[in-house]
Order: structure tokens, then sequence, then C-alpha cells
């Protein structure tokens, strides 16, 4: 455009450069390159189609009025205008003000926090025809830039394939630790027969030997009342084996063995149900069993340090994968021993006054509950609660919040915790309810509820 024709001075456009560094899942647009073109709207059509000409990647025109942001005008829409009939005698030395009033469009304005990919969904739901309309991004000192509609598709599709590429390696790394576990659980199961048997040779036995001593014993205790003189020799060999402490002893060693072998074919048998392997479908188990086993297998963790208490309801047999549950009770009862234990040791470092110290108590209560339907007329619906509390120091607001974020599935995280795990165990695979409720100096509590078939 000659520069007679000129009413006012536009200053040519300002491409801003983006962020040099790769972009990821956290990108926001002020990563990206946008155009800086701020014009008055009192400056006519024909002095900014020079600068349309001059720049043809240009997606459009800021217009401001005495420097505050008016809208915005696409090149699209300007040529339009244009190339119509008569448009560019009409339109050419009109001011942009008049010709915003015709082309005038919606605006997607956005800020330049906004994150690349919440962007990108944005521009998607616009009409059609303004799918191609570039977007505004308004910047924190306040000034306004036009982001190339194509140039966020671009970018938001190469975040998208890393989007896919991070799901694929976690989905592998997620197939990997399934298949170990389920290694680890067939080589467990091995291993518990392996000490199931002699384990069951001691306590098949144990009852013979018993019944034997006891024999023996009244055998010469009959002697002894028969004959009740010895010889010197038979004397002299009680007292060298001590055989009124022998006596006395040899039950309450029987007795130790027994209880012994006892606790370890409990153990043993907790241990094998702990690596069940889930089959296709859910089977019906006795919950309170399964809540015992978890106890018994985390015993010498808490042993004289925590209390523990049960509260059990009358359950039926509940419906579930058993192995998966058994891995969220484990999960959650370990949450609440770590806390416990840190804060005892939290406590003996500040040499608190023990007098105001509470015994660290975790209570396990299960009942059967209803809860109103959905839908209006239908019956009540009944479910099973089985809730864990301990009285720790409780979480803070923002630690609740990262551990209800990672329960996501769209969490950026890669790193998969063991609630998280909990939480996509009970929703996803048994259509359950996953709770968590914390307060500060008063304890965490852990709700699990499961639809009762």
């Amino acid at each position: 455009m000659p520069e007679e024709f000129s009413c006012c001075h536009i200053s040519p456009p300002f491409l801003s450069v983006g962020s040099d560094g790769d972009l990821n899942l956290d990108s926001t647009l002020q990563e990206l390159s946008m155009y800086n073109f701020p014009v008055e709207i009192s400056c006519t059509a024909g002095e900014v189609a020079h600068f349309l000409e001059k720049y043809p990647l240009l997606p459009g025109i800021i217009l401001v009025e005495q420097g505050e942001f008016v809208g915005m005008i696409s090149r699209r829409r300007l040529l339009e205008f244009l190339i119509r009939p008569y448009g560019r005698e009409l339109f050419i030395q009109q001011p942009l003000g008049t010709l915003y009033s015709y082309a005038r469009t919606p605006i997607l304005l956005l800020g330049e926090t906004t994150l690349i990919l919440i962007a990108m969904q944005l521009s998607l739901k616009r009409s059609p025809e303004l799918l191609s309309e570039p977007i505004v991004v308004q910047t924190a000192c306040g000034a306004y830039r036009l982001l190339d509609v194509q140039e966020l598709n671009f970018i938001s599709w190469q975040i998208r394939g890393i989007k896919n590429f991070v799901r694929y390696e976690r989905s592998q790394a997620q197939m990997i630790q399934n298949d170990k576990m389920a290694s680890l659980g067939r080589l467990v199961d091995g291993v518990v027969h392996e000490i199931l048997d002699p384990v069951g040779f001691i306590w098949g036995n144990i009852t013979y030997v018993s019944t034997y001593s006891q024999d023996l014993l009244k055998l010469i205790a009959a002697y002894d009342q028969e004959l009740p003189s010895f010889s010197q020799t038979i004397e002299k060999l009680k007292e060298e084996i001590e055989f009124d402490f022998l006596e006395q002893d040899l039950l309450q060693s029987l007795a130790s063995i027994r209880t012994g072998a006892e606790r370890l074919k409990r153990l043993v048998t907790s241990l094998q149900n702990f690596c069940h392997l889930d089959e296709l479908y859910p089977k019906p188990i006795d919950l309170h069993t399964c809540i015992d086993n978890i106890i018994l297998l985390i015993h010498s963790r808490i042993q004289g340090e925590i209390e523990i208490i049960k509260s059990y309801g009358q359950l039926p047999p509940v419906y579930c994968f058993m192995g998966q549950l058994n891995q969220v009770l484990i999960n959650l009862l370990s949450e609440a021993v770590d806390t416990l234990l840190n804060e005892a040791v939290r406590q003996q470092l500040h040499l608190e006054d023990k007098k105001t110290l509470k015994k660290p108590q975790i209570k396990i209560t299960t009942e059967v509950i209803s809860q109103k339907p959905s839908k209006p007329h239908a019956p009540d619906s009944r479910w099973i609660l089985i809730r864990i509390a301990d009285n720790g120091p409780g979480m803070s607001q923002e630690l609740q919040e990262q551990i209800l974020e990672s329960f996501s599935l769209e969490s950026k995280n890669g790193k998969e915790t063991s609630l998280a795990v909990s939480y996509r165990i009970i929703t996803v695979k048994h259509g359950g309810k996953f709770n968590l409720r914390s307060q500060p100096g008063v304890g965490t509590e852990f709700e699990i509820i499961l639809p009762l078939v």
C-alpha cells in the first residue's frame, strides 16, 4: 500500500519465540510461538492488507482502541470481505472498526497458562465454521497474542503421541508387574506346599507323641509304686537326667511344639491365601478370614506397638477376586502401620510426655449397609462396608488432594502408588467405592464399599 494512504502508524507483526525445551503433558500455551499484531480500529483495511501480503503466515489482527483490547479479525474473514464483488471498493478505505461490525465472530480467548491439550479440546468444541479461526491468548502482563490453530493442532497431536506412548509404557510395565506377581504367586504357592508337608507331619504326630509320653510316664510311676526299692544305678540315672524336672517339663515342651506348629500352619495358610491366583470370575469368600490372615502376616511389625481393634458385623459370603482384595487390605493396613510407627518414632525423638501419648490403634469395622437408589421407587441397595481407621497424626489437605489426584486415570505422575492401585481394584474391578477421610491430629480412615450380590 502506498505511503500516501497511511492515516495511522502500524508496527510490524512480531512473532514471539516459544520454549526451546521438549513439550510434555504439562506444557502450556506460553511455550508456543504466537503473533503480536495490535492495530487501532481507526486504521483502514487497506493498511492492514499491506501487512497480510507481506506476512503470509499472519493469522489475523488484534483490534485495539487507544491500546485497549476490542476484538480480533482473522485473515480469512478480512480477505472474504475484500474479495467480494465491489468489496475492495467498499471496504479498502473503511476503518477497521466499521469492518469489524460486519465481520464480528465469537472469539476463543484463553490465558497463557492454559494447558495445550485443554486449549485443543476447547478449540474443537467451537462451531464448524469457526474451527480455523485463530485463538486469542492473554499474557500475564495483559497483552494479547494470536495463536494459529494449525500450529496448535500440530503441537497437540505431538503431545497426544507422547501421551499415548506414556500409556503404552505404563501398560507394558503393568503387564510385566502382573506377570512377576503371578510368577511370584506360583513360586510362593509351591514353597507353601513344601512347608505344609513337614508341618503336617509334625501336627499329625504331636498328638501321638504326647499320648505316648504320658503312657510312658504312667508306666514309670507304676514301677515306682510296685518296686519302691531301686538299684543305685537307677537312682543315679534319675539324678543325672533330672527326672522330676523332666516329668514336669516334657508335657509343657510338647504343648509348646503343638502351639508352634499351629502358628506355623496358620501363617503358611495365610500366605497361601494372600498369594491366591484369581480366576476369571469372582468367588464367594469369608471376608473376616481374609482380614485375619492379613493381620497375621503383618503381626511381626505391630507386636507390642500397635493395638488392633476388630469390630466385625454379621456378613454373608462376599463375591470378589480374593487375591486382589487381599492386596488392597494389606496396602491399607501397611499404610496405617507405617503412619503409626513413624509417629511413634517422631514422638520419641521429640521426647514428648508419655502421659499425653495415646496408644497407637487401628480399628477395623465391617458391616452391611443400605444406600438409597438413584432411581425413584427402586429398592435400597445393600453393600458391604470395610472401614480401616487409625488414630495417627492424619493428613494435610494438600496431601489428601495429591492422593485423590493419583486416583485419576489421567494422572500425569508415572509412579503408581499402592493407594491408587487399591482404588482401581475396588472401583474398576469390583464396582465398589473407595473413600478417604483424614483430619490432622485425629487420624485417617479408609472405607471400602463392595456391592452385595
